[in-house]
């Protein structure tokens, strides 16, 4: 599937194609392309995030009035996570235009959850970039708006938002989290994080992606604090 046909699909047309090819060009392919004028999607990538966390909190706010902040907060963390965000990049088959480099193809790399997740932020970040707000809000209303309101996103468990309103409710302190380790190959990363309260350890994980690895030191923190309040 080329570009053109992408578009035409999505019914969505860039005025500037170079940003859309650069959301699904990986660090690996600019790397294998020294010399050429190709830019990875890593920047896009920082931008869709804030973006997509902007757009998805104004519906929620808007379309779950009686919802409390809590729960608005669990319900957009389950939509942006990255088990999400791979399902709605699968959908709409982005892995059929990923730019990757030799080694990370070989590997698999446009079968990996954490690169999927990553492109499709990068292709909000670009989208926002080329048309606007608008033009994003109106991409999600065909795309992920509905699974919402089918309440798809319900039932996601999100410990770093239970963590966070557990601290909260009992004034426990603030928690900070950290990558600490990471390992592995380029296409095989595995990552550490640390999650501390106080400055203190109480829990660390390990993932695929940062966000897996933070998910789950979030996970042991809570258990460790079940443990200390039973103790």
């Amino acid at each position: 599937m080329d570009f053109a046909r992408f578009q035409n699909e999505i019914g969505v047309q860039f005025k500037n194609e170079k940003l859309l090819r650069q959301a699904f060009t990986h660090s690996s392919y600019v790397n294998e392309h020294r010399g050429k004028p190709f830019q990875d999607n890593e920047r896009l990538e920082f931008l869709g995030d804030a973006v997509l966390e902007l757009t998805i909190s104004q519906f929620l706010y808007h379309h779950f009035p009686k919802m409390a902040e809590g729960e608005l907060t669990k319900l957009r963390a389950a939509v942006v996570c990255e088990p999400s965000l791979v399902m709605f990049a699968n959908q709409l088959r982005f892995g059929d235009l990923i730019l990757l480099g030799k080694g990370e193809e070989l590997t698999g790399g446009r079968f990996r959850p954490a690169l999927l997740a990553d492109v499709f932020e990068a292709f909000i970040g670009a989208l926002y970039l080329d048309q606007g707000m608008d033009a994003v809000s109106r991409f999600l209303e065909t795309y992920v708006y509905p699974r919402i309101n089918r309440g798809e996103f319900m039932r996601v468990t999100d410990y770093k938002s239970q963590l966070q309103e557990f601290v909260q409710r009992d004034g426990l302190g603030e928690i900070q989290y950290a990558i600490v380790q990471e390992r592995g190959p380029a296409h095989s990363r595995e990552f550490v994080s640390e999650v501390t309260l106080n400055g203190n350890v109480l829990g660390q994980g390990k993932g695929r992606s940062k966000k897996e690895a933070e998910q789950h030191a979030a996970s042991m923190a809570m258990k460790e604090l079940a443990v200390k309040r039973q103790a």
